[in-house]
């Protein structure tokens, strides 16, 4: 379920409970947690709800100023209207995973498993190296001009990038990507010694 930043903010300040989302099927499950670019969301309770059934205290809590403004921007399409109830439930724990600047052997050795696993399971020449070093050397450069860059698409080379991502090498902005501390840590460390 992808939030516009406006509504992680007031999800974030206790603004928003709620969210309303007409779906085939749900994206998000009861019990279950979701990353998000203010942290981890818990999802709460998802149901089919009808929208004559929705109250005015409702729109409210999803942040609307009226009913009429929340039914109007759900428009009236065939798919069954889901009403999900989120808090923000704490920190996204792979802020603080990129923010550590210094690596262990260990750490290093377990990265560089999964990496070599992820190029693996790519089925083409290996790219997460190359990916980290692209991104390092061009921070903040628009995905698409980054997956032209590598002859991708831009929404495959976005799932690549999450994978980095998720293992806090590196951080998502505004426009593009940059190495997180963790992830020039982690270069830096790979790159062969030039005093031998």
């Amino acid at each position: 379920m992808l939030l516009k930043q406006k509504i992680l903010d007031a999800i974030a300040g206790g603004r928003i409970s709620l969210v309303f989302r007409r779906w085939q099927r749900p994206s998000v499950s009861a019990g279950r947690t979701m990353k998000s670019a203010i942290g981890t969301l818990a999802i709460e309770s998802v149901d089919i709800v009808e929208p004559s059934a929705v109250t005015e205290e409702e729109a409210r809590q999803a942040g609307y100023v009226s009913l009429q403004a929340l039914l109007g921007s759900l428009g009236d399409g065939p798919l069954p209207l889901y009403r999900v109830h989120l808090h923000l439930a704490g920190p996204d724990p792979r802020h603080a995973l990129a923010q550590a600047g210094e690596i262990s052997d260990d750490e290093r050795h377990a990265l560089r498993r999964r990496l070599d696993r992820h190029d693996r399971a790519g089925g083409g020449e290996p790219w997460t190296r190359a990916c980290l070093a692209l991104i390092g050397a061009q921070p903040e450069v628009a995905a698409i001009t980054l997956a032209a860059r590598v002859g991708m698409e831009k929404d495959d080379f976005k799932r690549r990038v999450r994978k980095l991502k998720d293992l806090g090498l590196i951080t998502a902005h505004a426009v593009g990507y940059r190495l997180s501390p963790r992830g020039q840590a982690f270069l830096d460390g790979e790159a062969p010694s030039t005093n031998e």
